[in-house]
């Protein structure tokens, strides 16, 4: 009679399954070709088998450490195999703005000692691995809960009601995991405030000195941004904390992900994901949108995303899980890539799909595990969604701008801007007018400057290329004494834009 397999190697079989496509798509925003992205796709892969074998092996000597969940630790095994090749001399296959972000000190957090490593990844790995697995699927990789419940053997009709426990006990990780770490006299003196101005169900306002505080240190809005019971936080915390430097990208990638699992109409043959006139493009757009907003939206006592300086110096460093206003800048990748994979394992480099700075490159997909992600991931880049061409715009106007502000308070606010574009642009240049003597003093996916009431906006390097009917999106903070009107007379390259 054969012998049955262990249960250690039953689930070592599922990992190609559970974690090829996570992997081969953080390759590919890591790296700056196709076949780069394959290559280190693979060694990351080979990597993180070793780490849950190694673990698995401790766990039989009864000498378990805690670990992170299967597709985590793939991630982190990416950033992992992408330092090495830096110091290997290959760092020419990585994307250049990561290339910096590896040999910044916040890259040195991760493998650096546990007290000083970001708090979501402290949270995540205190966790039981069980609900750590859960946590992470539903936020990051938004499966919805019942494909959770499936694959993690958890009852789909109590699943909702536990994953909103694990929520707390993450937030309890991490609020404990930030007392523990090494503090400065000034943090220390607003941890216990900033514990309980997180901890109230009830939005509470902000002390004026909690805010300053957390405008100007990182760790501390790190800390805010895991807090936070605000909806839509927690999947930017993680992303940005665990994975590091491209977390946003990553998340927003399976978000759109999410969207083809979620029914939202499968793209024709040739119809692109940012087609405007296809039915699954909206939805698509509503989810960028969500995720735009979550990424930026301002809670009183933090900002999920980092800045980039007004003055136009982008910080080239990404900062897993900052808070708002910090000088860390999460740099997007320059384009996305399809990441669906066949669920057997690693495929050769030469049927990977990615895509650099110059350009993308797609090869083969296979059907991704039945039942999990039925469907092929949407193309596009962080910040400017690829689309077949579509009409000119809307209206006599070449372009239209949607002009949102997230938030705002006593002496300033945080403003949401998306561009859509009725003709292509390889480059782009936004201005507008303020009416209330509003200053831009921070942005992210652009570079700003500022003449009186004038603000021109240009792109960065990785969203400069926008296709015909496809959208744009940056952000910023802005200073403000009095009201705060909507700016006009918005033009793009200077043609008038239609608002709206």
């Amino acid at each position: 009679m054969p012998d049955q397999p262990s249960p250690q190697d039953t689930a070592e079989a599922a990992l190609p399954a559970e974690c090829w496509d996570a992997v081969l798509s953080y390759a590919g925003l890591c790296t700056s070709g196709s076949a780069a992205a394959g290559e280190l796709a693979t060694e990351s892969f080979a990597l993180g088998l070793r780490e849950v074998r190694a673990a698995d092996a401790g766990a039989l000597r009864g000498r378990r450490t805690p670990r992170l969940p299967a597709v985590p630790l793939m991630l982190t095994a990416v950033r992992t195999t992408a330092a090495a090749w830096e110091r290997a001399g290959l760092g020419d296959r990585l994307d250049n703005d990561l290339r910096l972000w590896l040999n910044s000190p916040q890259a040195a957090r991760y493998p650096g000692p546990p007290r000083h490593r970001p708090l979501a990844l402290r949270g995540l790995r205190d966790l039981q691995e069980a609900d750590a697995a859960l946590l992470w699927l539903a936020e990051v990789e938004a499966l919805p809960l019942v494909v959770v419940a499936r694959r993690l053997g958890l009852d789909p009709a109590g699943v909702s009601e536990e994953l909103e426990q694990v929520r707390a006990r993450f937030r309890d990780r991490c609020r404990r995991a930030h007392l523990d770490a090494p503090l400065d006299s000034e943090c220390r003196g607003y941890a216990r405030l900033l514990d309980a101005v997180t901890r109230s169900a009830a939005p509470l306002r902000v002390p004026e000195d909690l805010s300053r505080h957390l405008a100007t240190c990182a760790r501390c809005a790190e800390a805010a941004a895991c807090l936070q019971p605000r909806a839509g936080a927690l999947p930017v915390a993680l992303a940005g904390g665990v994975i590091g430097w491209g977390g946003l990208a990553y998340l927003e990638r399976r978000r759109r992900a999410a969207d083809v699992r979620l029914g939202a109409r499968r793209p024709a043959p040739g119809a692109a994901d940012g087609d405007p006139g296809q039915p699954g493009a909206l939805r698509a757009r509503l989810v960028r949108g969500g995720l735009l907003a979550a990424a930026v939206a301002l809670s009183a006592v933090a900002l999920t995303v980092s800045l980039m300086p007004f003055d136009g110096a982008a910080s080239d460093a990404a900062h897993g899980g900052t808070g708002r206003r910090t000088a860390a800048a999460i740099t997007p990748p320059p384009a996305d890539h399809t990441a669906d994979q066949a669920p057997g394992g690693p495929a050769p480099a030469s049927s990977a799909s990615a895509s650099g700075p110059g350009g993308s490159a797609t090869g083969a997909a296979a059907p991704a595990p039945a039942g999990d992600d039925p469907g092929p991931e949407p193309q596009g880049t962080p910040s400017a969604v690829a689309g077949t061409p579509g009409p000119t715009g809307p209206g006599p106007a070449a372009c239209r701008v949607g002009y949102h502000v997230v938030d705002q308070w006593t002496d300033g606010f945080e403003a949401a801007v998306t561009i859509t574009t009725g003709r292509p642009l390889d480059t782009w240049r936004l201005a507008w007018t303020f009416g209330d003597g509003q200053r831009v003093t921070r942005v992210w996916d652009a570079t700003a400057g500022q003449s009186g009431s004038r603000v021109t906006v240009t792109a960065a390097r990785y969203n400069a290329s926008v296709a015909a009917g496809s959208t744009v999106t940056f952000g910023f903070l802005g200073s403000r004494h009095g009201g705060n009107s909507a700016p006009y007379d918005f033009t793009l390259d200077g043609q008038d834009c239609a608002t709206g």
